[in-house]
C-alpha cells in the first residue's frame, strides 16, 4: 500500500489513487453528517488534527460554510496545503501536540476532527483529550476516524515489530479497540459517546472493483459482530454544555 512519509521517515498519508479519494471523501461526509448543530446552523469554526496535506480540511470547507482550520506537526505537508488548497475560509498551521497544547482558543471550535491521528498520540491522550475539550465550545463534539485494531490487517501491521518497521509506523504509534478510546472519552470527561467500528474500504482497492467493494462494506457496517472487523472506529464525543467541566 502506498504511502507518503513525512521529514522523519515516518508512513503518514495514503498516495491518491482513485479509491484513496473516495475513501475520504465518504469520510468527510461522514464528519459533517456529525457536526454539531446549533438552531439549524452549520458549525461556525472546525479544527482538523493531523490534517496532512489538507485533502480533508478542504473539503469540509469545500461542503460547509465553516472556517476550517488544519493543523499538522509536518512542515513539508502544511507548506504544500498552504499552497495547493487556498479557500477565504480555510488556513492551516503547525503544531507538535505532544508538546504545543496551547491555552484554550478565545472564540473556541465548534467540532474538532480527524482522520488517523489520535493513535499517533497514543501515549498522550491523557493530556491531549483534555486539551481538545478545553478548545472546544460548550457542547461542541470531537468527530474523529481511527485504525480499529479488531481489523485483522490493522492488528498484525501493528502488533508485530517487522511488520511495524516495514508499515514506518511511528515507534509510539498504536490502533485502538472501541472500549480502549471509549474509556479514555470517558475518563478526560466527555459525554454522548458514540464509538462504531465501520468502513471495509482499502486505499489501494483496484479501480474495476471500488463499486462492488462500497457496496459490501455498506452492508457489512449495518450487520452486528460482522462490522466488528472494519478497517476503522468511528467516533464522536461532546464537551459538556453546562456543569461538569474537562479535566
Amino acid at each position: 500500500m502506498a504511502n507518503i512519509v513525512d521529514e522523519r521517515g515516518y508512513n503518514q498519508i495514503f498516495a491518491t489513487s482513485p479509491a484513496q479519494t473516495l475513501r475520504l471523501r465518504r469520510r468527510a461526509r461522514a464528519i459533517i453528517a456529525a457536526l454539531p448543530r446549533r438552531a439549524g446552523t452549520a458549525p461556525a469554526r472546525i479544527l482538523e488534527l493531523g490534517c496532512g496535506m489538507g485533502e480533508m480540511a478542504r473539503l469540509l470547507a469545500e461542503e460547509t460554510s465553516a472556517r476550517v482550520t488544519g493543523v499538522d506537526l509536518s512542515e513539508k505537508f502544511i507548506v504544500h496545503a498552504r499552497s495547493t488548497h487556498r479557500r477565504p475560509n480555510l488556513d492551516f498551521m503547525i503544531a507538535d501536540l505532544t508538546k504545543d497544547l496551547p491555552a484554550a482558543n478565545e472564540e473556541g471550535y465548534d467540532a474538532i476532527a480527524g482522520n488517523g491521528i489520535l493513535h499517533h498520540l497514543y501515549h498522550h491522550l491523557d493530556d491531549v483529550l483534555p486539551a481538545l475539550g478545553r478548545w472546544l465550545k460548550p457542547g461542541g463534539r470531537l468527530i474523529f476516524w481511527e485504525p480499529n485494531l479488531w481489523n485483522p490487517y490493522v492488528y498484525l501491521i501493528f502488533s508485530v515489530p517487522a511488520l511495524r518497521q516495514r508499515a514506518k509506523l511511528e515507534p509510539a504509534e498504536m490502533a485502538f479497540t472501541p472500549a480502549f478510546i471509549r474509556r479514555r472519552l470517558q475518563r478526560a470527561g466527555y459525554v454522548n459517546l458514540c464509538v462504531a467500528t465501520r468502513d471495509f474500504l482499502l486505499p489501494n482497492t483496484p479501480t474495476a472493483l471500488i463499486r462492488p467493494v462500497v457496496a459490501v462494506s455498506d452492508m457489512l457496517d449495518r450487520i452486528p459482530l460482522l462490522n466488528r472487523t472494519a478497517q476503522s472506529l468511528f467516533f464522536t464525543a461532546d464537551k459538556p454544555a453546562t456543569g461538569n467541566q474537562l479535566e
